[in-house]
């Protein structure tokens, strides 16, 4: 082995590729370069040190830093104006590059949320690029390097010692102290000479002798003003000098730092700091609106334009509203304002719901009948119908982009059809008329289809006068052949089926006076052959082209799709054909065999159920089912179309002609409703997304509507101290329980573990200790398993058994004093399983273990769901709301519940100084009305800015006098202004009151006025008031003096007429608000928080649901006591089943120890299912396992094909039997009655490395295992099975691939398959595998080549295509292509290119000798 060879080994063995003097950056793909030094330490100097600092000295002397002694002497000589001037300008352009440099705040955003061990150093060659632009006389070595070099960890280029930061200020202060610089002068009078000549060549230009009086030479006074008067003082040269610096300062100004200049565009834009992002973050307009019509910035639609719109969210909205008719016009008026707050004015849904609520609704005011017997009586009754809900409001914002986008494709048809009229000459009175009734987008492309179709040649014509030249079509193609068809004689022939396409579909949809066809003179194969031609030489031909010329044109014709269309709607019928692939794949536990053979759904039957239909859809793509949508009455509606087409006269002639135009709508029959199926599929999968996303959205608004937990006696909203506990995976018995103490404020104060909490007495007297320490109110649990039921009966037997008492408080029955044992609740964990192990969750908690983050996750959701929900941001869509969800586009599922987060967060408002000190409450900001994660984050730095403290919202649009910059613009100030509340402070006479309510500052002179009508004070006493204490000083005196209750006395409707009245305004509601504000400000509005149900408490701890564990159904358990009269077994899910000794057997005699013992795995069927006590009742009879389940099915025998079904059964029935395959059940834990598909359902939710033993399709002499190798990869290993009792047993020699032998299951497992799951777990964490697809490893190969070109570079992914296979995927330069090379996983080893590698270690470094051996054939075939 040469020594570069056992150099380049041994180095992989100490440190392992380019550890050693630089790693790489796994988000950009570049390098961050160290070297180090003989002992080990890091040392990020340069190779060349000494070089650096000979040419950093030289630059120092350029530069001016060392300053002769003459200049010292002179030092007290005044400067001329010309010299000031060049200092200032050296100043001004220091301070500019300084201003250049990136703002320490910025950097910090940009790290905000990445993880210490991501963060570059500083000395990272992330700035590489930024060194190149910057210094021009940076060195660059290109020398190429020796094979044995290659994937070797040898730096290329070295890194400057300082990096490119804030700037450095050497050289100022090098100037600033020059004076104070003295150099030694030699005594010898030359060299002294020599070195003072030197020291002028290197003396920059703006410290020549302008202005100053120098006597290098011995000259005297007379001497050097004759010299100045021959040769001047190079003050006429000035002007080249300054024209000079000053394009050197352009220059610079030209080169200014920017965030893109450092950080590559993917980090950008993840946090938002792309230019697109600043633009939307500075722009008076709320950030969603920005982001929502963003495609449609050009678009101004005003005037009739925007009363259409109107129109046509009414009519799309009115239908589902179920009002009554009479309420049709407020309605649509309702709508109208909406759209106007929307697009007008940019204000926000919550805005609008909460401050323009008046407009939502419709009053009626009748004569009060009482009143004429009762005076006192109200004169009139108000009568309110709530015209749009929040839901509605949220509906016409997306009904409104919608809009958009069909407005701008029918403007583009109108612009279409005018350049046809006015280059061509085109009139077509069908276009501008469909055009105007035009309400889908459909309608719109069958018109543009139409257009294209029709007028082809004109719009080809059109873009060549234009300039615009497209590619030539081959002569075959179809349009070319249609084109042909239309300037040939064939063309007469299609005349004469005698009634044009577009008439033939206004009879189709009745529109107008019936047109009859009328009948040529001669037969149809006649009159073809007499319109033979070059092109079509024969009748035959003629009548093939004519046939499928007439059908095209009724294809396209815009009027028969409609009338298609509205037929496939009302009439429609969708009906499921099973493949081949889905015969055996969809078995009765297939979560798609509700759909398997359903037949005959009506699209209103599906609009019921909309995750049918989704299911469908999803079953098509994967390729188990077909969906079919049929005209019900397809007979019926072919005859009705052939009777408008058909001619009324009675011959032989007629009939042949009638023939003839059937044949022609057979053609066209086809294409319409393969066209139109499709269209219609789609329509109903984007109507059935909605109705999920709308079922979704309300169950996550029904989660976020939960107030704080509220202990008795409290007020609702008030935060609880929350002891939370948890198991995690353990027994509460033999493994510890986690606990975590969350005070009021959510801090963290206190954690640990306890032991046995049911017997262990020294635990429950150390629990005593921590509850009268800490005095929770309330003690909250949660778990992995169902183990944690047990913790929680637990912890119930210890606070009643210790009279563990919550806070007194008064009984608002009695009035008296009392209190109550604390309450254990179980916690919804949702959120905290996301939270534990997240970066977010190490990064607050770094030294905490995982479940006792868990723990404190768990206690904040007690303390505030809504909160903790807001922090998970789009990892929302992990939760699950439906089922069905994952049938959603994500975009479109995480856009709706953004929408019901926005709602609540604005309905209980965010205190805007805890946000910018809490970065928990933070993420609530952009949520906020007006704002998002881009205006938020601007919100906070201003703020910052500004001094940290907001004190009025008036201040966030800025307060000059006080030197307050702006936060937001006006129009972002007018949505989150209310919604933003300050706290108020009663002894800070500057502190507004209003500002800690609901109440907008624009009705602030509302709640003023009625503030001091309650207090009885008339005009004087109120200007008596606010003159000395400010605006809110009547406010303020109410609640000082307690009187917020007479606001109840107040009559608002007098109020509400007077201002709609005299200023226009409805604001009865608002008046409402106000009312209630004034009493208590900022009140918590959301339910009471939601304690689980036994169902939903026992999903959670066992993932069990009623549709996967059900009684009736057969399951797999395993015996863990067996007694004479009974025996105990447990089930996959954890909870325990109990078996009477007659459910053993029907023999009456006997032990039931004789038939089934201890360790045993049994098939069972569920007899009962006690959810709340996590108990079950099992049998193992055979005459009841016999019987298999069967789900509920309502389906009839018109919607579901049960013959089909039935057949199946018997064809699958057939096979198992002569396979073997159903009838085996083997005694092992791990074995399970799985076919493949059902093998990677259940392990998909296990770990990395778990096994499934299952029967094999090969007979009763193979066992299939399945294990899983990493997330979505699965494989499936065949074992032969040796030496076999009898048929059903397991062999006593198991084989696997002819090369592997065990003698029992469990050796196979632990030997074989765990033995690879440890290579596995050791390459995926090995420092050069890579997450994700192939795709994304080649990317990162190419993005790395890209920003180190004289690299190479290797790493390792999976192979999802080849369980148990990975690939060794290279690069050897920038140039040469990516190279992949199969590692297989075997046990105890890595196997490549059939030779086997005990660790990673001997894998890579085998490669690199591999790789090289491969390069020098290549080298020895060449020469």
């Amino acid at each position: 082995m040469s020594n570069s060879m056992r150099d380049l080994i041994v180095g992989e063995a100490e440190l392992d590729d380019e550890e050693d003097d630089e790693s790489f950056d796994e988000e950009t793909g570049e390098t961050r370069e160290r070297s180090r030094k003989q002992n080990g330490d890091i040392d990020d100097s340069s190779e060349e040190e000494d070089d650096d600092d000979d040419e950093e000295e030289a630059r120092e002397i350029r530069e001016g830093f060392i300053v002769d002694e003459d200049e010292d002497e002179d030092e007290d000589l005044v400067e001329d104006e010309d010299e000031r001037r060049k200092r200032r300008k050296r100043k001004r352009r220091q301070d500019h590059e300084e201003e250049a440099q990136l703002d320490d705040e910025d950097l910090d955003l940009i790290g905000e949320n990445i993880p210490e061990w991501e963060r570059k150093e500083p000395s990272q060659s992330k700035y590489k690029r930024l060194k190149r632009g910057h210094r021009e006389d940076d060195v660059r070595r290109n020398k190429q390097r020796d094979l044995d070099d290659m994937f070797s960890d040898e730096d290329d280029e070295p890194v400057d010692d300082h990096p490119y930061a804030r700037p450095n200020h050497r050289a100022a202060a090098a100037e600033e102290f020059a004076d104070f610089i003295e150099d030694d002068f030699p005594e010898d009078e030359d060299e002294r000479m020599r070195q003072m000549e030197d020291m002028e060549v290197a003396r920059p230009r703006d410290k020549g002798i302008t202005g100053r009086i120098v006597d290098r030479a011995g000259l005297d006074k007379d001497a050097l003003e004759d010299m100045e008067a021959i040769f001047g003082n190079g003050e006429d040269y000035q002007w080249a000098l300054d024209e000079e610096e000053e394009e050197e300062e352009r220059q610079r100004e030209e080169q200014t730092l920017e965030l893109k200049d450092v950080f590559e565009p993917s980090q950008l834009a993840e946090k938002l700091l792309t230019d697109e992002d600043n633009a939307i973050r500075f722009t008076d307009e709320p950030e969603r609106f920005q982001l929502d019509r963003k495609p449609f910035k050009h678009l101004n639609i005003q005037g009739e334009q925007f009363k259409d719109e109107i129109q046509w969210i009414a009519d799309l909205m009115w239908p589902k509203k179920q009002l009554s008719g009479d309420l049709h016009g407020p309605f649509q008026k309702a709508v109208g304002k909406v759209l106007e707050y929307f697009v007008l004015e940019d204000l926000e849904v919550p805005y609008v719901f909460q401050h323009r609520k008046d407009y939502l609704i419709h009053a009626r005011k009748t004569r009060n009948p009482e009143h004429r017997d009762d005076p006192e009586a109200p004169e009139y009754i108000v009568n309110a119908e709530k015209l749009l809900t929040q839901d509605d409001l949220w509906r016409i914002l997306e009904l409104d982009i919608k809009y958009r986008s069909l407005f701008e494709k029918r403007s583009t048809l109108e612009r279409t059809y005018e350049n046809l009229r006015e280059a061509a000459q085109v009139n077509d009175d069908m276009i501008p008329e469909m055009l105007s009734q035009a309400v889908t987008m459909e309608e719109l492309q069958d018109l543009q289809d139409y257009i294209n179709f029709q007028y082809a040649s004109q719009l080809k014509d059109i873009a060549a006068m234009n300039g615009v030249v497209k590619g030539t079509k081959r002569p075959g193609a179809k349009s070319s052949v249609f084109e042909r068809v239309r300037k040939s004689s064939v063309y007469k022939f299609v005349k004469a089926y005698g009634i044009p396409p577009d008439r033939l579909a206004q009879n189709a949809l009745r529109e107008g006076k019936k047109a009859i066809a009328d009948d040529e003179q001669s037969l149809p194969i006649d009159l073809a052959d007499s319109l033979t031609d070059s092109q079509f030489p024969t009748g035959d031909q003629v009548l093939v082209q004519a046939r499928h010329m007439y059908a095209e044109e009724l294809f396209m014709s815009p009027r028969m799709r409609k009338h298609f269309r509205q037929n496939f709607y009302m009439m429609g019928e969708i009906s499921c054909h099973r493949t081949e692939k889905g015969l055996r794949r969809i078995d009765d536990s297939h979560p798609y065999y509700e759909i398997k053979y359903l037949i005959n759904q009506t699209i209103p039957d599906l609009a019921r159920r909309p995750e049918l239909f989704l299911k469908m859809m999803k079953a098509e793509e994967e390729g188990f089912i077909e969906v079919k949508l049929r005209l019900q009455n397809e007979k019926e509606f072919r005859r009705q179309l052939q009777a408008e087409f058909a001619s009324d006269n009675y011959s032989e002639l007629a009939d042949a002609w009638n023939e003839e135009r059937q044949k022609v709508l057979d053609v066209a029959f086809a294409k319409l409703e393969r066209v139109i199926a499709k269209g219609v599929k789609d329509s109903l999968r984007t109507a059935c997304q909605e109705e999920l996303l709308k079922l979704c959205r309300e169950e996550y608004s029904k989660r976020l509507d939960q107030a704080p937990y509220k202990p008795k006696g409290m007020v609702l909203g008030t935060v609880p101290r929350v002891l939370a506990l948890s198991n995690g995976m353990g027994d509460p018995v033999r493994d510890p329980i986690f606990w975590a103490w969350v005070d009021e404020g959510g801090r963290v104060v206190e954690h640990g573990k306890f032991g046995n909490l049911a017997r262990d007495e020294t635990q429950r007297e150390a629990f005593v200790k921590l509850f009268e320490r800490r005095m929770p109110d309330v003690i909250g649990v949660s778990g992995f398993s169902t183990d944690t039921h047990r913790l929680v009966r637990d912890l119930e037997s210890l606070v009643n058994e210790k009279n563990l008492i919550g806070d007194e408080y008064d009984d608002p029955d009695t009035d008296e004093k009392r209190t109550d044992l604390l309450e254990v609740v179980v916690v919804n964990d949702e959120v905290a399983r996301l939270y534990k192990d997240s970066p977010r969750a190490q990064a607050d908690h770094p030294t905490l273990g995982s479940n006792t983050r868990y723990c404190i996750a768990l206690a904040r959701y007690l303390q505030n769901p809504m909160k903790e929900y807001a922090a998970l941001g789009k990892d929302v869509t992990s939760l699950l709301f439906n089922p069905c969800q994952h049938l959603l586009p994500q975009e479109k599922l995480l856009k709706h519940l953004e929408t019901s987060m926005v709602d609540m967060v604005n309905l209980c408002g965010v205190d805007i100084n805890e946000a910018v000190g809490d970065a928990y409450t933070s993420n609530l900001l952009p949520y906020v009305a007006g704002l998002g994660p881009r205006k938020a984050t601007s919100v906070i730095k201003a703020i910052n800015t500004n001094g940290g403290k907001v004190n009025s919202r008036d201040e966030l649009v800025g307060d000059p006098d006080n030197n307050k910059l702006p936060v937001v613009g006006p129009r972002v100030w007018n949505n989150c202004a209310s919604f933003l509340y300050i706290e108020y402070t009663s002894s800070n006479n500057d502190s507004e009151p209003l500002d800690n309510t609901r109440v907008h500052p624009e009705d602030y002179e509302l709640g003023r006025k009625m503030a001091a009508d309650a207090l009885e004070l008339d005009e004087e006493d109120v200007k008596a008031e606010t003159d000395e204490n400010g605006p809110g000083a009547i406010v303020r005196k109410l609640f000082r003096e307690g009187e917020q209750e007479k606001v109840n006395e107040l009559i608002l409707e007098e109020y509400a007429e007077q201002l709609e009245k005299n200023y226009n305004q409805r604001k009865r509601a608002t008046l409402e608000t106000i009312r209630a504000e004034l009493q208590a400000p900022y009140e918590e509005l959301r339910r009471n928080f939601n304690i689980l149900s036994a169902d939903q408490i026992f999903v959670m701890f066992t993932g069990e649901t009623k549709d996967s564990l059900a009684e009736g159904m057969i399951v797999s358990v395993n015996l863990r006591v067996v007694k004479d009269d009974f025996a105990i077994a447990k089930l996959d899910c954890g909870i325990e089943g109990r078996i009477e000794a007659h459910e053993v057997s029907h023999r009456s005699n006997g032990s039931i120890r004789d038939v089934i013992h201890v360790g045993q795995t049994v098939q069972s069927k569920i007899l009962e299912l006690n959810r709340k006590d996590f108990l079950a009742k099992l049998t193992l009879r055979e005459e009841a396992l016999r019987r298999p389940y069967k789900r509920h099915n309502d389906h009839d025998r018109g919607t579901w094909d049960f013959r089909l079904e039935d057949n199946d059964k018997d064809a699958l029935r057939e096979k198992d039997r002569v396979t073997g395959r159903t009838q085996r059940v083997i005694n092992h834990p791990l074995f399970k009655p799985f076919n493949s598909t059902q093998a990677e359902q259940f392990l998909g939710s296990q770990a990395q490395g778990d096994v499934v033993i299952r029967p094999s399709s090969k007979g009763n002499d193979h066992l299939t295992i399945t294990w899983k190798v990493a997330d979505g990869v699965y494989q499936h290993i065949d074992v032969l099975e040796l030496q076999k009792e009898t048929e059903f047993s397991v062999g006593k020699t198991l084989r696997i691939g002819g090369k592997y032998t065990y003698t029992d299951l469990d050796e196979l497992i632990v030997d074989h398959i765990k033995a690879m799951a440890k290579k596995v777990d050791e390459l995926m964490g090995h420092e050069k595998f890579k997450k994700g697809s192939v795709s994304d490893a080649e990317k990162w190969l190419t993005s790395y080549s890209d920003a180190n070109p004289n690299r190479s570079i290797y790493l390792f992914c999976i192979n999802p295509k080849r369980a148990g296979y990975f690939f060794l995927c290279f690069k050897a330069s920038k140039t040469s292509p990516i190279n992949m090379w199969e590692v297989k996983v075997v046990p105890h080893a890595f196997e490549m290119m059939k030779n086997q590698y005990p660790h990673m270690l001997a894998l890579c470094n085998g490669f690199k000798l591999r790789f090289n051996s491969e390069i020098s054939k290549m080298q020895q075939m060449r020469r």
